[in-house]
């Protein structure tokens, strides 16, 4: 393992296109956006249009609201109203939001891996309406459908019911025989075969099995999210993030071979084996999604920092580059939990996986490109791997925060997440190794932006109103050099404050553009207009 010492020499460098979850590819088309009205009508929105600048936040209901008929869950014996299985999940000072969200999709599944290019799944979800509308319909992603692979879906059932859904673009509707009225539930099972792409798949190899690792991402039917305009159906586009989602909970009980080392999100509550198979049951929650790597190659470090358990995993022969994303998350997580407040979660992971992105974020978890962890070597653009995993590693760590604690719709407003884990990365370096060595970092977000020659594109376009080029230059470059001047404008204090006061106030819902322009302003007592349409709106 190479010396920090040699990385803070290394971190001057002007690194560009290092530091980002998704590597920028060619220009690709655009994808069509889809939003469901509650009335079932498909209303197209252009790709160029403005994002929506009204707060999607739900509002909480209170657990006296919920309805408290639907069936009990047919697949694991837990109550839907059981939140023992989370606590160990959380640091002490977030137990409370077990109570909080009291609302949020609770999600019950039966995972079987025999072969690692199938996924055999049963889920029974009790979904409550947190809208202020009757909703007559309940909407689910199938997002292995545009990740290279396929999901069927049989035995759909609600409340216990047999019913006929409908396929719509790339969701699936399920049709509900009686408006649910605000505060009540519903539960709706169904199975599901999701099949694995080999090699390279689609959309940065997120969903794959490659290289002996399985990395299954978006692998089940993902209740979409309403807002004011609607149910999100919308396609991701080739670039950026799949998923825009609010916080559920999740206990998945996973059966695999036991010659396997699985990493997934939440913690492990229940572990058996027999045979030549094990079976794990994890507590995932509150999460936006659910994530699950695994491999018989694996080999695991771990550490901690106050109440965070934090695990490394990567192929044994990558040892090093193991410790070092343990070493450099563990930092992150640090410096993140100062600037920005408290990591939630009791436990981390980091995984190597054969994705083409530099770095994938998912809730309590994230995955490093595999290629980089041999930290002796260089990258095919010739930057050091040794770079560009501390970068990344860092990177991912803050998604946490911005992605994960703090929702955000990723299709539309992509800048809103990844501008500010790109802003939350600079100042792990500059916390790490001080302002004269983390220039270096900053630099490499200004030769983002001259990909493009500094085209004055506004951050805030959704991310399929981007080619494949603009998006890395804008989102990754141009937006947290926005993030920079809006500092400069309102001073660094109250930005260091407003960064803070942003997590505080949204901390386990999801924010806009707009709702941040307006703390911006309230911090700086400031018409903050101009700069926002100047740089964000355009």
């Amino acid at each position: 393992m190479k010396k920090l010492s040699m990385l803070v020499i290394l971190s001057v460098l002007i690194i560009v296109s290092s530091c980002q979850s998704e590597e920028p590819g060619a220009a690709m088309p655009t994808a069509t956006s889809i939003a469901v009205k509650p009335t079932a009508v498909l209303t197209t929105v252009p790709a160029t249009s403005a994002p929506s600048n009204q707060d999607s936040t739900p509002t909480p209901v209170p657990a006296a609201e919920i309805s408290p008929t639907v069936p009990k869950s047919n697949l694991l014996a837990y109550d839907w109203d059981d939140r023992s299985p989370f606590i160990r999940g959380l640091i002490d000072d977030e137990a409370g939001i077990l109570n909080d969200l009291r609302g949020a999709s609770v999600y019950h599944m039966l995972l079987n891996i025999e072969d690692p290019t199938t996924a055999n799944g049963q889920m029974t979800v009790r979904y409550t309406n947190q809208e202020t509308v009757d909703l007559t319909e309940i909407y689910f992603h199938l997002f292995p459908d545009q990740l290279g692979g396929a999901i069927h879906i049989s035995d759909v059932t609600v409340n216990g019911r047999e019913t006929s859904p409908e396929y719509v673009s790339t969701a699936l509707r399920i049709p509900l025989t009686a408006p649910l009225k605000p505060g009540q539930s519903v539960v709706i099972a169904m199975d599901f075969v999701t099949s694995v792409p080999q090699n390279e798949s689609t959309k940065y190899n997120i969903l794959a099995y490659d290289e002996e690792i399985l990395a299954l991402a978006h692998f089940y039917p993902m209740i979409a999210t309403f807002d004011d305009s609607g149910w999100h159906i919308e396609p991701s586009p080739p670039h950026g993030d799949e998923t825009y989602a609010d916080m559920s909970y999740y206990i998945v009980q996973i059966t695999a071979p036991a010659a396997q080392t699985l990493a997934s999100s939440g913690i492990e509550i229940n572990h058996t084996e027999e045979g030549s198979n094990q079976t794990i049951t994890m507590a995932a929650g509150p999460m936006r999604d659910f994530y699950l790597v695994m491999s018989d190659r694996f080999d695991v470090v771990s550490t901690s920092i106050g109440d965070i358990q934090i695990n490394s995993y990567a192929p044994s022969e990558f040892l090093a580059g193991a410790e070092l994303a343990l070493d450099v998350a563990a930092n992150a997580v640090g410096s993140f939990n100062q600037r920005f407040g408290p990591y939630p979660y009791s436990e981390l992971d980091v995984v190597s996986t054969p994705t083409l992105a530099l770095g994938i974020e998912y809730p309590g978890i994230f995955a490093n490109a595999l290629r980089i962890y041999d930290i002796d070597d260089d990258s095919s653009s010739g930057t050091p791997n040794a770079i560009l995993l501390e970068s990344t590693t860092a990177h991912e760590a803050g998604h946490q925060w911005f992605y994960n604690l703090v929702g955000n719709d990723q299709l539309n407003e992509p800048w809103l997440d990844e501008a500010l884990t790109q802003y939350a990365t600079w100042t792990y370096f500059i916390d790490r190794y001080g302002e004269q060595n983390a220039q270096g970092y900053y630099n490499s977000l200004e030769g983002r932006w001259s990909q493009i020659d500094f085209t004055e594109i506004p951050i805030g376009l959704p991310a399929d109103a981007y080619n494949g080029a603009e998006y890395g230059a804008i989102v990754y470059g141009r937006g947290p050099i926005f993030l920079n001047e809006l500092a400069k404008t309102i001073g660094q204090e109250p930005f260091d404050q407003l960064m803070r006061d942003y997590v505080e106030n949204y901390r386990w819902k999801i924010a806009t553009a707009k709702d941040f322009q307006i703390l911006a302003e309230e911090h700086c007592g400031c018409d903050l207009a101009d700069l926002f349409n100047a740089w964000v709106y355009g």
